[in-house]
């Protein structure tokens, strides 16, 4: 699709659909990186528990260490789309050139760091002696793909902000598929177990990886990767830009490694059970917010570039449809979470009391998920517009209390009351979030792009 014919059309509810279907799908199908690898580990013979308790204290430390590549992406994506609104080509290719270049430094010492310190990371962040094995095999095995998977994440945002949502969801769809095909035959047919479940996803991370690479370099790309332009002011402004939404999936795994700490400290002799449990909620919660993610970070674009065309009536349209699709979409999940949740917990174990524990505690974790949507859609139109003051304190404030609740329900209520940190998050900020946008939202837009980003 041509970008400009796009993201220049009148019809902007098609365009939202355009962007975010695709977008949504594609961050979907991601999510069965970990769920797949989770499902086939959960049901491994005689230590299928341990072992998905073990891959579940590595998955919050694995997307952290992800949350560099949104640095760099959600950072350079709307200087880029900005740029074609104002239809500044040789701008846009100056920042994808900084982009690709600043990743690539990124990713190197985040794996060399990640690797060296690997034990006290993992056991600090709530791996229990009984399930350490499991969590440093599957860790050390994942960090050799850490390059491409950061690459593939973060690149493929200049993917999408081009217009090209289609072949950003085929980047995904590409190391799921492979990913979803290698996990039997390593784990069973191979008997490699949490080790087949790692190599899997590094493979697939590296095909990935290929695909964004093969687009970025091709010629049918209007603003592909070049060479040369190097400026730290460009790197400074993607960093100042992006820094919201690095921080944003930062705080949010360091607050799912606080609670896996939390329910090691106080769970007593069922710790290594409630990390099984939480493992399979927190793949749940994945199903709610990496497409509700997709939604508002794939619509981004439309954002940016029309804040650079200067088309304020245009923000506030498309911003209508994505709360509405939010919204709609969370509200279906909340339905699942609170009538099948025991269907989910089924596909990872076939224990009953697990399944039963898990059930009652996907339940109390979605209770104030509708509001979620609300919140993901102010905070992403926020940071898509360069607006980084406003967003980054909203994003801030949700997890600040998310904290508070993780510290302090356990000191006076029984261990499994802790999830309900998530539902009084998922309520209060975003009402805050809601009424801020009500009284910024029209002078931002009206403002110009130059005085968001500089």
């Amino acid at each position: 699709m041509k970008f400009t014919n796009d993201l220049g059309s009148d019809n902007i509810k098609g365009l939202v659909w355009t962007l975010a279907v695709p977008s949504m799908l594609s961050q979907l199908v991601s999510v069965l990186y970990s769920i797949v690898d989770r499902m086939y580990i959960g049901n491994i013979p005689s230590n299928g528990t341990q072992a998905l308790a073990g891959v579940g204290v590595c998955g919050p430390i694995v997307t952290l260490i992800s949350s560099f590549a949104f640095l760099v992406g959600i950072g350079g994506a709307p200087l880029v789309s900005i740029n074609l609104g104002e239809k500044n080509i040789d701008a846009a290719k100056k920042v994808i050139a900084n982009c690709f270049v600043y990743i690539l430094a990124l990713a190197v010492p985040v794996t060399v760091l990640a690797y060296i310190f690997r034990r006290p990371i993992l056991l600090t962040f709530g791996a229990t002696e009984a399930v350490y094995p499991y969590a440093e095999t599957y860790f050390s095995l994942y960090l050799i793909g850490t390059v491409f998977a950061l690459t593939a994440t973060g690149m493929n945002q200049f993917i999408i902000t081009q217009g090209h949502s289609r072949s950003g969801m085929f980047s995904v769809l590409i190391g799921a598929i492979i990913n979803i095909v290698l996990d039997p035959i390593f784990i069973f047919a191979l008997h490699m177990g949490v080790a087949g479940a790692a190599i899997a996803t590094v493979i697939s991370q590296v095909a990935s990886c290929a695909f964004v690479l093969c687009v970025l370099f091709g010629k049918h790309i209007e603003v592909p990767i070049t060479f040369g332009g190097y400026d730290l002011k460009v790197i400074g402004r993607v960093t100042s830009i992006g820094m919201s939404a690095f921080l944003i999936i930062l705080f949010d795994n360091v607050m799912l490694i606080s609670l896996n700490m939390m329910l090691q400290r106080y769970g007593g002799d069922n710790s290594d059970m409630l990390l099984t449990c939480n493992t399979i909620v927190q793949s749940f919660e994945l199903l709610i917010t990496m497409p509700l993610g997709g939604l508002t970070m794939g619509t981004q674009t439309i954002l940016g570039y029309n804040l650079g065309a200067r088309r304020p009536e245009k923000i506030l349209r498309a911003q209508r449809y994505i709360f509405v699709i939010a919204v709609s979409f969370c509200a279906l999940m909340t339905l699942a979470a609170q009538t099948i949740p025991h269907l989910f917990a089924g596909i990872f174990t076939k224990e009953p009391e697990y399944i039963a524990m898990t059930a009652r505690l996907i339940r109390i974790y979605t209770r104030g998920t509708v509001l979620l949507g609300m919140q993901y859609e102010i905070v992403d139109g926020f940071t898509g517009m360069g607006v980084v003051k406003i967003a980054l304190p909203l994003s801030v404030f949700r997890k600040v209390v998310f904290f508070a609740c993780i510290f302090i329900l356990p000191r006076f209520l029984p261990i499994e009351q802790i999830f309900f940190c998530e539902p009084i998050s998922d309520i209060f900020p975003p009402l805050v979030s809601i009424l801020v946008y009500a009284l910024t939202i029209k002078r931002v837009i009206n403002r110009g792009p130059q005085k968001q980003i500089a």
